[in-house]
């Protein structure tokens, strides 16, 4: 039997534009910078599959470190103006998934959606896992650029070497090319790149339902319905909210971005866009 949890590694507030995008990047970022307008706190969703094959995790959510002085750079104007964390220490995954009866250290696969630090903060609970991170987020995420553009690099293991998605299985329409997790099928990985360069979905797929683990692909489910690129996005992002919408129209999904405050009750309902 396979079955999808979501575990919540704590609350995240951001900028509303961040979420509801505007009429130019440069005016989400001037409003996500100087704006006053917050977003109410949302869940920060990390993601279990439990498959026959093992329990595979879906993002390794944010740890209760953001809550220390001087984690968090404060050089950098995202941090210092446009997010605030709360995390608490039970709240990270690695508890979380102790109360599901699963240690974390025996986990033996984990896919990266992306690596900004509200996914990738728990990568630590994970040092004996196979990390699977598209090329192009890693390269993204890597190096002083990485750091410019707001990824922690420098909060990442010692240990951190993810195994490349490479996207070589073929089409799962609408998507023109996808990574096979699971030799039966049921778990695969498929681009959708713009909320960062090398963003990725997982797709979840039994006789009964299909469930797409969207990362931040969209915030919420409206603005994937609507195909409302957020306010950090690039010029990839219309096509790939084009293509999810698709891909939820032409069969029964539940669809789960990592902060939308419905996704939870979503998934337990088993409730289909």
């Amino acid at each position: 039997m396979i079955k999808v949890h979501a575990i919540q590694t704590g609350l995240v507030q951001i900028k509303q534009v961040q979420i509801d995008g505007a009429d130019s990047q440069l005016s989400a970022l001037s409003q996500m910078f100087l704006g006053s307008e917050w977003s109410e706190w949302l869940p920060i969703y990390a993601w279990l599959i439990e498959h026959p094959g093992g329990p595979i995790v879906v993002d390794t959510g944010e740890t209760a470190k953001t809550g220390e002085k001087g984690y968090l750079p404060g050089f950098h104007p995202y941090y210092s103006r446009a997010v605030r964390f709360n995390v608490k220490p039970e709240e990270e995954i690695g508890p979380q998934l102790a109360k599901l009866g699963i240690d974390a250290a025996e986990v033996r696969t984990v896919i990266m959606t992306h690596l900004h630090t509200d996914h990738a903060g728990g990568l630590y609970h994970f040092p004996n896992a196979k990390i699977f991170v598209d090329p192009i987020e890693f390269k993204a995420g890597s190096g002083f650029g990485g750091k410019m553009n707001g990824y922690l690099n420098h909060r990442w293991p010692d240990w951190f070497k993810p195994e490349p998605i490479q996207f070589n299985d073929g089409p799962i329409d609408p998507f023109p090319q996808s990574f096979q997790v699971t030799a039966d099928g049921a778990v695969s990985v498929v681009p959708t790149y713009g909320h960062s360069p090398g963003h990725v979905s997982v797709i979840v797929q039994t006789p009964e339902m299909t469930t797409f683990i969207a990362g931040d692909a969209s915030y919420n489910q409206a603005n994937m319905m609507k195909e409302n690129v957020d306010g950090l996005s690039s010029n990839d992002a219309p096509e790939t909210l084009r293509r999810i919408h698709q891909f939820t129209t032409n069969q029964l999904t539940i669809y789960l971005p990592s902060h939308d405050p419905q996704a939870a009750e979503r998934l337990e309902k088993q409730q289909t866009v």
